[in-house]
């Protein structure tokens, strides 16, 4: 096993600040779950980042399919993992209240999975259409796919309303479409394929056979896991049990929406995110060894020539 050694990691200090100040107790268990595992491989990981990314010459034609599992938990910088992290904690409080922490960790690896699977897919038909086989090369990772999956779930269990993107007041049923324009124009070696398939599978979930699916797979078991009338609750003293009826118990909740709004300056998530990715650049344009962003292209060249400079992870 491998481990990090970039000095002083910014992001993931902020990161852990926003936890503190929303409160591990406030956090339901999946979901402090995934991001402590996110963050245990940003540390420890267990491949370098050019042996964990997901590509079609990688994954498909040399049959690495472990690359499917990596890829989602592994983060090419400490801003790539901080503002990944922050977008779940926020969606993480929301959905896995809304389903329940069984059925949500389901979600998660199902998503998790399957947005490897749709990006593979995105990438190869890119190559074969257009006769560019750079795409077969482009090398993803992260959790952005499964954080826009994620997004998708949000908007579709809490309609209506707007958010800020770049500036905008866009409807919270465009929001994702929305950013993911916004990404790559302020970060244009980000994995359009990447996030794109992300919506794809959100949308497969809410419109489209997935939850059925995932529905019977489940049913399929002793204990059915998916349980959507018995929603968690948490309160100062962390997780004490489940109610029938999540309304009558939103009051318990909303001290820990708060804490988390009064630390962000009441930002919306995109403009978080977009303050993120700003600094991300910034930090980028520090020094040559920087990692490559979310979504990049690795030539033999360049490969070599990244682990002479010893720019992944050091023993």
């Amino acid at each position: 096993m491998q481990r990090r050694s970039r000095g002083l990691n910014t992001g993931l200090l902020l990161l852990l600040s926003q936890i503190y100040y929303v409160g591990v107790n406030n956090i339901p268990p999946v979901t402090l779950a995934t991001l402590a595992l996110n963050t245990w491989f940003f540390l420890s990981p267990l491949k370098p980042l050019h042996s964990s990314c997901l590509s079609v010459e990688k994954c498909y034609q040399q049959k690495d399919w472990q690359r499917l599992l990596l890829s989602p938990v592994h983060h090419a910088d400490d801003w790539h993992l901080y503002f990944n992290m922050v977008s779940l904690l926020w969606k993480g409080i929301n959905l896995e209240r809304r389903l329940g922490s069984k059925w949500f960790a389901c979600v998660v690896a199902t998503f998790s999975l399957l947005t490897g699977v749709v990006y593979l897919f995105l990438e190869l038909a890119l190559a074969e259409f257009m006769d560019e086989p750079g795409f077969r090369r482009n090398c993803a990772v992260g959790f952005s796919g499964v954080l826009f999956a994620l997004k998708v779930l949000n908007n579709h269990y809490f309609p209506g309303g707007f958010v800020n993107v770049m500036g905008f007041p866009v409807p919270n049923k465009f929001a994702c479409w929305a950013e993911l324009v916004a990404i790559h124009l302020m970060l244009p070696g980000a994995s359009f394929a990447g996030h794109l398939s992300g919506i794809l599978i959100g949308l497969m979930y809410t419109h489209g056979p997935l939850k059925k699916i995932m529905e019977a797979c489940a049913g399929m078991f002793p204990s059915n896991i998916h349980q959507p009338g018995w929603q968690y609750y948490f309160n100062n003293s962390g997780y004490t049990g489940f109610q029938d009826h999540p309304r009558e118990e939103e009051h318990r909740n909303y001290h820990a929406y708060n804490a988390y709004d009064a630390y962000t300056a009441g930002l919306s998530e995109e403009e978080q995110l977009e303050r993120a990715v700003r600094a991300s650049l910034r930090d980028q344009g520090n020094g040559r060894n920087s990692p490559p962003p979310y979504g990049f292209r690795l030539s033999p060249e360049e490969e070599m020539r990244r682990k002479r400079l010893h720019r992944f992870d050091q023993q």
